[in-house]
């Protein structure tokens, strides 16, 4: 897919969903401001605008001059198989428990290039970071970038930890995937149902049989509130419901550090362990993600939430699913084989 690496918009959509509760005059600046930058680099800019309607409007003057601001559409079914235990009644259009999922899925389906990048209102995409995306969709259907804080107080080191960490095991999710919008609306969207959107989104392309890749692009987001870090702690942890190998290591970690307590030398090889984890993270950004060298001392103190919080994530599964927007969320993501069958393309022993 050729991008035109050169002067000229790119022949790329950037779609944004925003789904914000309060009013932050200058959050919504902010955002004005990238909107511009993006609106100079690209063919087409979309905010799939959630947020309620007393607040819409303000949004929409403080952006459409740089971007097209659309509201969520209700749906029936997004992909084979899905019937929405809490649609009221039949046929009617369930908006779905997750609603970054139905606004990403209407700006997909609303967008007027081949090329979509789904990005997240905190990511800060420069052109370098939309040319190689859209370069890498040449050859596959769904990309998967790395995004590092642009800025680093202490809760921006402390996540950030989970960064390194995600990236020495060659499993970061990002803020932001580039996806062919052919084959997204060919497989009918993904579900909206769950809480770790990306991943859905990952295997439902995967399951298809199409190509998806994790590429070497590094683009920076801005770092999170205290308010937000807090509130994600859990469920962040609550994601790896849907990764059961990693869920079973993360299991074991809470155990490990209570036995690893009682004597100090354990401790001291503890720490380095997860130090080393953390450093070869770092190396594998390479010096253009720009992470400071000390984040990656945050990485025992990341480890050591986890270990708590992953224990806590499966507490609220068995009381009905981590609280997300005032709703409960059960499930995390669907599996590879559970998304093959719903799609008809699972593999006949």
């Amino acid at each position: 897919m050729a991008t035109g690496r050169g002067e000229g918009p790119l022949p790329v959509e950037v779609v944004v969903p925003v789904r914000w509760s309060r009013d932050e005059p200058a959050r919504v600046a902010e955002l004005r401001d990238h909107l511009r930058s993006l609106a100079r680099e690209v063919c087409h800019v979309s905010v799939v605008d959630g947020s309620p309607a007393r607040m819409r409007a303000g949004h929409e003057r403080a952006w459409r001059d740089h971007a097209r601001v659309i509201t969520p559409a209700p749906v029936d079914r997004l992909w084979p198989g899905t019937a929405w235990p809490d649609a009221t009644s039949p046929g009617a259009a369930w908006i779905g428990l997750n609603g970054k999922v139905v606004g990403a899925w209407t700006g997909v389906l609303a967008a007027r290039s081949e090329a979509v990048v789904i990005s997240d209102d905190d990511v800060r995409h420069t052109r370098e970071s939309l040319a190689s995306l859209c370069d890498a969709l040449g050859e596959a259907a769904l990309v998967r970038p790395v995004t590092v804080y642009d800025s680093w107080p202490w809760q921006a080191r402390w996540d950030g930890a989970r960064t390194l960490v995600n990236v020495a095991l060659g499993a970061e999710w990002p803020g932001t995937l580039a996806v062919r919008r052919s084959v997204v609306v060919e497989a009918g969207g993904w579900c909206p149902d769950v809480l770790f959107e990306n991943l859905e989104l990952w295997r439902t392309v995967g399951a298809r049989g199409h190509r998806v890749v994790s590429v070497p692009v590094v683009v920076p987001r801005c770092p999170p509130t205290v308010r937000h870090f807090w509130s994600q702690r859990v469920r962040q942890a609550y994601d790896d419901l849907a990764q059961p190998g990693r869920l079973t290591v993360e299991l074991a970690l809470l155990p490990t550090v209570l036995w690893l307590a009682r004597r100090p030398g354990r401790v001291a090889a503890g720490v380095l362990a997860t130090v080393l984890l953390g450093a070869l993270g770092h190396r594998r950004l390479g010096p253009q993600s720009q992470v400071p060298s000390s984040v990656v001392l945050w990485t025992p103190i990341w480890v050591l939430e986890r270990a708590v919080c992953v224990w806590l994530a499966l507490g609220y599964r068995a009381a009905g699913g981590v609280p997300y927007c005032g709703r409960r969320m059960p499930l995390s993501a669907h599996s590879l084989r559970a998304l093959r069958r719903l799609s008809g393309t699972e593999p006949t022993s």
